[in-house]
């Protein structure tokens, strides 16, 4: 369509729709050009809106999105040993499962019930799980070839892997005891059973210097986090080590008042400041009636467990043990400060504790660092005749 409008329609631009009336109809253009010259020429060409349309469908009223609900959540607040160099050895882990997802949880924290204050975030699920059968006690420093790991995982997936890369830290799984403690586990093998279930075997107990932690046995039910990037290291300062905390745990979208929100009770403490127990005690008598005690120091930073280090490095301030002689539960004889991994337990204590030369000897070590003692080492040892 070309035509002339008069100036009174400066209005107008290409790109505008008009109207025009035809035959008692009015048909719809669209002006694709203007020429001004006394009079102005349009250039124009049909259009109809209706094409643009959406088709018709059936009519569908409005409705507001329904509410997320969230399953009870899976919360597991750890007291470890050190597992990463970039974290601080003071730092306990948090491991949060919710399913669905909160997309970010929010750990608050308090010292009183009120004023809690925001310390971490976590952007990712943990992969958690619980045991489905007992786990009995298992041997040190070994593989545990007796004993299978049944657990049921909330999500994830497990697979085998090389003596190499256990040996590097894979498949490590953190287990919680009847008081709470938790004991490191390595697993070389892993079969799925069942959906969500798996068989871990070849495994290695009590790693970094949780020997103690393990349960006799870990009951079913217990507890299992598998430590891997879904775990987070809490923000936690020295200065709270040994304060019982409140804590809100929960999604970040919410308050901590919220009833969303789960609320707990933890006192850090410091686990990955708390030296290992020594190893390798050795008790030979000597031809004078003593009985001279010895033992190797372990050291609690990762890199300890180096293959090429002659001497574990040292992390503690100085090289200082307790030991105590043992008579059932009882300490007969305790002896602090010893500065180097030896004793001599003399002839004449022997009379004074026991009445005479024994044959066996029951003894709690400890190695002392910056929180007081270390983990025990509790051994009963047999006498040797003479070194």
């Amino acid at each position: 369509l070309t035509t002339n409008l008069p100036p009174s329609r400066l209005s107008l631009d290409p790109g505008d729709v008009v109207s025009l009336a035809n035959d008692g109809r009015l048909v719809d253009y669209r002006i694709t050009r203007i020429a001004d010259a006394g009079a102005r020429s349009i250039e124009a060409i049909r259009t109809d809106a209706a094409i643009y349309d959406l088709p018709p469908g059936q009519y569908r009223s409005a409705k507001l999105p329904n509410a997320i609900v969230y399953g009870p959540a899976n919360i597991a607040l750890m007291d470890l040993p050190q597992i990463s160099d970039t974290v601080a050895a003071h730092r306990p882990y948090a491991a949060i499962f919710a399913k669905p997802w909160y997309g970010t949880a929010a750990i608050w924290h308090s010292a009183t019930a009120s004023g809690f204050a925001l310390l971490d975030t976590i952007a990712q699920p943990a992969h958690m799980g619980v045991l489905t059968a007992d786990l009995p006690a298992g041997p040190l420093w070994r593989f545990d070839h007796g004993n299978e790991l049944l657990v049921d995982l909330s999500s994830g997936t497990l697979t085998s892997i090389t003596d190499t890369a256990l040996f590097a830290g894979g498949n490590a799984f953190a287990i919680e005891n009847a008081s709470g403690s938790w004991e490191i586990i390595q697993a070389g093998n892993a079969e799925l059973v069942s959906t969500g279930r798996y068989r871990l075997t070849r495994l290695l107990r009590g790693q970094r210097g949780t020997e103690d932690a393990m349960g006799n046995p870990a009951p079913s039910g217990a507890r299992v986090v598998m430590l891997n990037s879904g775990i987070q290291p809490l923000s936690t300062s020295e200065a709270d080590l040994g304060l019982p905390w409140n804590w809100r745990i929960g999604p970040a979208s919410v308050a901590p008042p919220d009833p969303l929100m789960n609320a707990q009770s933890f006192t850090p403490n410091g686990r990955g400041l708390k030296p290992f127990a020594p190893a390798q005690l050795r008790m030979r008598r000597k031809t004078n009636g003593d009985l001279a005690l010895r033992w190797l120091r372990r050291d609690r930073s990762l890199a300890a467990d180096g293959w090429v280090l002659v001497e574990a490095p040292m992390s503690e301030a100085s090289e200082t043990y307790d030991l105590e002689i043992m008579s059932g539960v009882s300490a007969l004889r305790i002896i602090t400060g010893l500065t180097n991994p030896a004793f001599i337990y003399t002839a004449a204590m022997q009379a004074s504790d026991f009445g005479g030369p024994i044959t066996n000897l029951s003894i709690h070590l400890y190695q002392i660092g910056a929180l007081g003692r270390g983990v025990p080492l509790i051994q009963t040892l047999s006498i040797k005749e003479s070194l």
